[in-house]
């Protein structure tokens, strides 16, 4: 072809062309796609040497079949040029229609990048349109179907190097290998599915050979698995019923498998993790929760659940595997109980107290420095009211007894009963205490005899509250008490009770001792921090404390 003149051209060249581009769309595999349409650039367009850079799955292109050369086949075959490199190529030179040409007088800046690359001696060229040896055409593959080209995916770039006729190619030359790259492309793309559906197909006949198989193997799996594995029925009326239980499960819930397919999983579940298993029964998936055993009492379990399929008819059966994690959750349970509580006297530490308290309380827009402070958390206006009292926000009125001031809080707030007098109001009541005469019993009976005290001041602590009050140790010989619900006079009469039970003799490392105990009395309230609160009983206990002469802080 790169015989003949434009814009005369053989029928016997066009014959030619349209062969290599069937024998591209007919080739076996991609490997020998790529090489079919390097081929036949050498073959049909006139090049003597041709190039197919592959764009691979992260983005580079990899030399995937060249032709002409065997030399060039050997040394750069298989390398990769980075995609950088690449779209810094196909921005640069002359653009022929999608074909890029980079002459020699530019592309010497390419020499030193990292696409693979074959160098060629020839002459110099004598005549402005004459091929040099360093010039550069590249043909881009674009996405077939994608008008414009350079707007697709790009697929690859084919390399074309040394025209025949030794001259850069006119209109019709440009035209063919423009023609060739589209179809290059669509023989690319057709090869790619059919390397797809192939493997999709082995795959499948794969799947079915190995679901014949296994059916027995699943049979054997099921009934001896070392864990739980039941089978329950999805959709209808019998939605979730078990049909099938293994052994291992059998034992774990201490029911005979003819009890197990009288139930579903929903009336085995504890009641409070019945969500739960709603959620991860519709989903599949996993979820960890609890399970009746026949003696009543419950068991924690993994449970994963699958959803056994059927081509026509959709959703059939949920596998359900159970495992066994009583042991785990018991650990859990303990480690998070350390954390939490005090490792001497197994009371709440000071970091679960100030928890529990700031649970309790929240933060109450009350001072017209809180109520400029919401202009900058919720973007909202303030508008000053008469006599400074309160405020407004965006359309919200937030004066005490208000029902914007209202609208502002989420839970029923925690008041202090009224100081001096007893109103009837009952409040969350901070008792902090503090043991009078510790020290000395540390320093003559040893750390022994002082560990023992304590545990038994908790001890006694902890019977002389309600169900549902706090006792913790906030650390050293100072606990406090957290008593909702509690007018002024019923916290003093809980202190005084108190006191009366710490100062009863303590028998510590076989002898007996006594230690006092000094309270004092502080009241949460909305408004306040956790820190605030206990700053405020502490204060409260010390003047307690130095109000009794010292002889009375302990009963001897």
């Amino acid at each position: 072809m790169e015989t003949e003149s434009e814009p005369y051209v053989r029928l016997a060249s066009l014959r030619q062309l349209h062969q290599v581009m069937a024998d591209m769309n007919t080739a076996r595999s991609l490997a020998d796609t790529l090489q079919t349409v390097a081929d036949g650039v050498v073959q049909a367009l006139g090049y003597e040497m041709a190039c197919v850079n592959l764009v691979r799955q992260d983005g580079d292109l990899v030399v995937a079949a060249l032709a002409g050369n065997s030399a060039a086949e050997a040394l750069i075959t298989g390398r990769v040029g980075s995609r950088e490199s690449w779209d810094r190529r196909l921005h640069m030179g002359e653009h022929w229609g999608d074909l890029i040409f980079i002459p020699h007088t530019e592309g010497w800046v390419l020499d030193d990048d990292d696409v693979p690359q074959w160098y060629t001696d020839g002459p110099m060229p004598r005549f402005e349109d004459e091929w040099h040896p360093s010039d550069r055409l590249f043909a881009p593959m674009y996405t077939p179907g994608v008008q414009g080209g350079s707007c697709g995916e790009l697929l690859g770039v084919l390399s074309v190097d040394r025209p025949r006729n030794g001259r850069r190619p006119g209109a019709w030359g440009r035209e063919a290998l423009q023609m060739y790259a589209f179809q290059a492309a669509i023989a690319i793309s057709n090869a790619r599915l059919r390397a797809n559906m192939q493997r999709a197909l082995v795959r499948l006949e794969r799947e079915q050979q190995a679901l014949r198989a296994s059916e027995e193997s699943f049979r054997q799996a099921f009934e001896y698995a070392p864990s739980g594995m039941a089978i329950a029925e999805m959709g209808g009326d019998q939605h979730g019923r078990i049909l099938r239980t293994n052994d291992a499960l059998c034992r774990l819930l201490g029911r005979p498998a003819s009890a197990m397919r009288r139930y579903s999983f929903s009336d085995l579940v504890h009641p409070e993790d019945i969500g739960t298993l709603l959620r991860t029964s519709a989903e599949g998936g996993r979820a960890e929760l609890r399970l009746g055993r026949r003696d009543g009492t419950y068991v924690w379990v993994s449970l994963r659940n699958s959803v056994v399929a059927d081509a026509a008819d959709g959703p059939r059966f949920l596998l359900t595997h159970v495992e066994d994690i009583e042991e785990r959750k018991r650990r859990e349970l303990q480690l998070a109980h350390r954390a939490s509580h005090d490792s001497l006297t197994g009371l709440p530490n000071s970091a679960e107290l100030r928890s529990r308290l700031a649970a309790r309380l929240c933060r109450r827009p009350s001072e017209p420095g809180d109520l400029e402070s919401l202009d900058a958390a919720y973007g909202l206006p303030v508008f000053d009211t008469p006599g400074g009292h309160g405020g407004s926000h965006g359309g919200f009125d937030f004066r005490p007894g208000t029902e914007g001031y209202d609208a502002f809080d989420h839970h029923v707030h925690t008041v202090a009963p009224e100081e001096g007098h007893d109103d009837g109001t009952k409040g969350l009541a901070v008792l902090f205490c503090d043991l009078d005469g510790f020290k000395s019993i540390n320093d003559r009976f040893g750390h022994n005899a002082g560990d023992a005290v304590l545990i038994e001041v908790a001890r006694r602590l902890t019977r002389g509250v309600r169900d549902g009050d706090t006792v913790a140790r906030l650390g050293g010989d100072e606990f406090v008490i957290l008593a909702d619900g509690l007018g002024r006079a019923d916290a003093q009469d809980l202190a005084v009770r108190l006191r009366n039970e710490i100062i009863q003799p303590i028998r510590a490392e076989g002898r007996a001792v006594r230690v006092g105990a000094s309270f004092g009395i502080g009241w949460a309230h909305c408004g306040m921090t956790a820190d605030e609160v206990l700053k405020s009983a502490d204060e409260r206990m010390y003047v307690e404390k130095r109000s009794r002469p010292k002889q009375h802080r302990r009963a001897g």
